[in-house]
């Protein structure tokens, strides 16, 4: 068991405080920093992405923009508008710019596809990410379908078709790799679920952790944009700041029906990327940006994977089975997820994420984001003084 100090459990008030007005979000660094300055952060293994690929970007950024003087019209000339900027991705993507809807984050482009395409109802498997059941608009049922704890979270796609058969459901969500687990249903299997509902209005498919999935050794990247264009009703969604590691650009997109697309050009989103993001957008015609972030991508997956299997060492944790770059772990022997964050953040300077607020869940859960090698090792090296020290 963990004993929380006097200074852990006021610091448990404080977070607890920030969490509140967070919702159902973490507190930012930037937050966490200015509220608690004498709190020493020294590794984020709360939010997600790939610190290699951050790496990258920030040479190319270097080489590309700031070297070559470009960084002052970045940040003093519009930007290019979305249409013109889903250009810059359609290379990359194998599809035509006009089925691609940029967003100021995924988070945008979720908000935009639940308000304008989603209506009377709204099928989410859960545990998941929370914004698909808490940004549906006014009026659409969300109906919540229970992953199996025996079954390690696992979407069965036989249950999930016959539930949204028998609730007469007209729209479904799948993640894929899910979060906050990081299951993955393999691609023949997803698009034998695709057939099954093509009769929906809309199937939103959230990639945002696909980069990290993998179906053999080799471990080439998996694309669901062919899936796109062969079910109309099917509409991509990607955060770039997971894999790319560019949270802060705020950088994501949408691939649907050129039709979709059109609908909310025509309701604003005209200037919602911003000069940097637009910088980074440029990189995807770039072959040789492309070659190295699969260089890093790979190399990231197998630094992740034998993280994963280090954790599964310790006794007191339960690691689930992942193809993201994080790790949902269960807590076995009463021990409090709560309290193994505190501890991990007071005495380690390592933030992890409580999922004591997904609903779905069962039992004492956090999720445990992975970092570079180093920091990794850092990581696992915590949680073993803690499970074997006097804490």
């Amino acid at each position: 068991m963990i004993t929380l100090t006097p200074d852990d459990l006021s610091l448990a008030k404080s977070l607890a405080q920030l969490k509140a007005a967070s919702g159902s979000h973490s507190p930012s660094i930037a937050t966490l920093r200015e509220t608690l300055p004498a709190l020493k952060i020294k590794i984020d293994a709360c939010f997600l992405s790939n610190p290699y690929a951050t790496d990258l970007f920030m040479q190319e950024l270097e080489s590309k923009l700031i070297a070559q003087g470009g960084l002052r019209d970045a940040l003093e000339f519009y930007p290019s508008q979305n249409a013109a900027i889903a250009q810059k991705l359609a290379k990359y993507l194998h599809i035509d710019s006009s089925h691609i809807f940029i967003g100021n984050g995924a988070i945008e482009v979720i908000q935009a596809v639940l308000h304008n395409f989603v209506q009377t109802n709204l099928v989410v498997p859960i545990p998941t990410f929370s914004s698909y059941y808490e940004f549906v608009r006014d009026g659409v049922e969300v109906l919540l379908y229970k992953l199996p704890k025996e079954q390690n979270y696992a979407l069965d796609i036989e249950a999930y078709t016959k539930f949204i058969q028998d609730h007469n459901a007209k729209n479904a969500l799948l993640i894929n790799p899910n979060n906050p687990d990081g299951g993955y249903i393999p691609y023949n299997t997803l698009r034998e679920c695709l057939a099954k509902l093509a009769h929906l209005d809309t199937i939103i498919i959230d990639e945002s952790f696909l980069h990290f999935a993998y179906e053999d050794s080799s471990l080439e990247q998996i694309s669901y944009t062919k899936l796109a264009q062969e079910f109309r009703n099917v509409v991509l969604i990607k955060s770039m700041s997971k894999d790319f590691g560019v949270a802060g650009l705020r950088a994501g997109y949408g691939v649907m029906a050129k039709n979709r697309v059109e609908a909310l050009l025509h309701n604003g989103y005209l200037w919602n990327v911003n000069g940097l993001s637009e910088f980074f957008f440029s990189l995807f015609g770039d072959d040789e940006f492309v070659q190295k972030y699969e260089r890093v991508r790979k190399s990231y997956i197998t630094q992740t994977q034998e993280f994963f299997k280090s954790l599964a060492q310790i006794n007191a944790l339960k690691i689930y089975p992942s193809k993201a770059n994080f790790a949902l772990v269960e807590l076995l022997g009463g021990t409090k997820a709560q309290d193994l964050c505190i501890k991990l953040l007071s005495s380690y300077g390592i933030y992890t994420r409580s999922c004591s607020d997904k609903i779905g869940l069962e039992g004492e859960f956090l999720r445990i984001a992975s970092r570079s090698e180093q920091e990794n090792a850092q990581i696992l090296q915590s949680l073993q003084e803690i499970f074997t020290g006097d804490f």
